[in-house]
């Protein structure tokens, strides 16, 4: 299903802000270390887990819409197989929420 290549990524429009909100989930990664290396209270890495776990499901959507609505949009219009695409992204979709 990902044989045909694209021209460029979906995200293509929404690289710089998908780079940015990568950087900043980077830089929470590394705050959780340091919290944990600093043995700080439990419940307070819980807590920036789980804005890191947010942070990250953000990206994720942003990448998932913008495949629906350039990749699978385009491959449609373009003839490809519907059937294919939509079973791809509804793969993806389940990925996610397994997550």
């Amino acid at each position: 299903m990902t044989d045909s290549v694209q021209a460029h990524p979906g995200y293509i429009g929404e690289k710089d802000k998908v780079l940015a909100r990568l950087k900043r989930i980077e830089g929470q990664a590394r705050g959780l270390q340091r919290m944990v290396e600093d043995e700080q209270y439990c419940i307070e890495i819980l807590t920036q887990v789980s804005a890191m776990t947010s942070a990250l499901r953000s990206v994720a959507l942003t990448l998932l819409d913008d495949h629906l609505a350039h990749c699978v949009h385009d491959a449609i219009a373009g003839g490809d197989d519907a059937a294919a695409r939509l079973a791809e992204a509804s793969a993806a979709v389940a990925r996610l929420v397994r997550a």
